[in-house]
């Protein structure tokens, strides 16, 4: 399945709980998407994403469901250092 890295700027300082996340999840598997990982800026005020999906469509839908920006979506590949030896 194709992975996207999304970029969300938020206006405030993000606070993740544990009962927002599983609301993520269920709307992701609604929409056919899965969140594997993010890291979170300093600053707190925005987050880099990386999904599987079908397409960026898909992330878009969701992010909609969910009220969560989704500034830039990226389609990507793996480059490992284990890859070149």
């Amino acid at each position: 399945m194709p992975r996207f890295m999304i970029e969300r700027n938020f206006a405030e300082q993000l606070e993740l709980t544990a009962e927002g996340a599983q609301g993520v999840r269920q709307i992701n598997d609604e929409e056919g998407v899965k969140w594997l990982f993010s890291f979170l800026s300093a600053d707190k005020r925005k987050t880099y994403c990386l999904y599987e999906a079908p397409n960026a469509e898909a992330i878009l839908a969701a992010a909609r469901r969910l009220n969560l920006p989704a500034d830039v979506i990226v389609e990507v590949s793996d480059l490992r250092p284990e890859m070149f030896g």
